[in-house]
């Protein structure tokens, strides 16, 4: 049991899928008082099936194999209308960051804005004290830094800490991972032995609004803002045209249409100019990464360089790196060796270099740059002690 734990009720974020459904029947099991909550976010008026726009764990039949959960658990299931919340918050940021050249995790302001954000706010009127998910993470609390901490879960596989370092110190506190010190086998062989019938129901792999394609669902959702426009090389020669920057991202080979004889990349996206920059495999490396709106989690400030280890995507194993604070939120990665294709938009997620599941915090990329080992301190000593959490 965590410290400065809470009894009281807990609401369940049921997403349909095994994992919330092992979270509700684990805190059932403990004796917590528990009600499951299944979030509406599909369109209540479309044109079209629905089912077919929405992924697995958001699909109307989500609610009905959450519904049936909560029936073998025998506790209550509730469906809220959650369909303006989350155009507003997740589905107008996706569109958006497509726009500005950026390439989005809706994964994040969905956790930090609505299911610890207003699911909470509105479950605390009920009497809820907590806020439970699926999500493979663990929270704790620290007494000597008085702060609550969230640390990777304990199947390396499938931590997802990464979608997670942008809740705050009062979201922390109220929220609750049963299922992050299991392995996804023993949470599918533990909802065996409970009699849900979710228990092997596939993980979701898409982005849940976005079956398919996500380039068809912003052509139908802002296909009128998305304008062609000039592709230049990195000597500024005109190389060709594109079909509008949201259908690019960095790192892309595939789709540039135009010829070389070597393999061209996108390197940046300009949306000032309307244009995509395009390069060679080497402009894709750089040491330097600026993160902007940074949320951290293990300590209170940065008061000087320190040691981390930083994941600039979900799927790429974090690496050792100076983080130095800037003004404004912001704070500069310095790599001991050079990232390939580092994308604006994405999350970059900090773990503590002595302490690899440690959180330490994160931010969104703003923008990547060529700079020295000697400025960044690599190799020179400079930040080689990380700061004591």
């Amino acid at each position: 049991m965590m410290q400065h734990e809470t009894q009281g009720m807990v609401v369940v974020a049921m997403s349909g899928g095994v994992d919330s459904a092992v979270a509700a029947a684990l805190l059932a099991r403990e004796g917590v008082p528990v009600v499951g909550i299944t979030l509406r976010i599909w369109p209540s008026l479309r044109p079209t099936d629905p089912t077919q726009r929405f992924d697995s764990c958001c699909s109307p039949s989500a609610v009905e194999d959450a519904r049936g959960v909560a029936e073998v658990l025998g506790i209550p299931h509730y469906v809220l209308n959650y369909e303006a919340e989350f155009d507003r918050e997740v589905i107008q940021y996706f569109t958006r960051a497509y726009l500005n050249g950026e390439t989005p995790n809706p994964c994040v302001p969905c956790n930090s804005r609505l299911k610890f954000g207003s699911l909470f706010t509105r479950a605390r009127g009920w009497g809820a004290v907590r806020v439970a998910t699926g999500h493979y993470a663990r929270v704790e609390y620290h007494p000597a830094s008085g702060r609550y901490r969230l640390r990777r879960a304990v199947d390396p596989r499938k931590d997802q800490s990464y979608f997670l370092y942008d809740l705050t110190q009062e979201q922390l506190a109220t929220a609750r991972f049963p299922v992050g010190h299991l392995t996804k086998e023993e949470t599918r062989r533990l909802a065996g032995k409970l009699g849900l019938a979710v228990a092997e129901k596939p993980d979701s792999q898409e982005i849940c609004f976005v079956p398919g394609d996500y380039r068809t669902y912003l052509r139908e959702r802002v296909g009128a803002a998305i304008l062609p426009g000039t592709i230049r090389d990195t000597a500024g020669s005109v190389r060709g045209q594109h079909q509008g920057l949201a259908f690019y991202t960095v790192g892309q080979r595939r789709g540039l249409g135009i010829g070389s004889h070597a393999p061209l990349y996108v390197i940046d996206l300009d949306p000032a100019r309307n244009e995509v920059i395009v390069g060679e495999g080497r402009d894709l490396w750089t040491q330097e990464v600026e993160v902007g709106r940074v949320n951290l989690v293990a300590v209170a400030r940065l008061d000087g360089p320190q040691r981390i280890l930083a994941k600039i995507r979900y799927a790429q194993a974090a690496a050792p790196a100076t983080a130095i604070p800037l003004a404004g939120e912001r704070v500069r990665l310095c790599f001991d060796e050079p990232q390939r294709a580092v994308a604006p938009g994405q999350a970059a997620v900090f773990y503590d270099a002595n302490d690899a599941d440690l959180v330490v915090g994160g931010g969104t990329i703003c923008r990547r740059g060529r700079i020295s080992n000697a400025e960044c301190g690599v190799g020179e000593g400079k930040g080689a002690h990380p700061t004591e959490i």
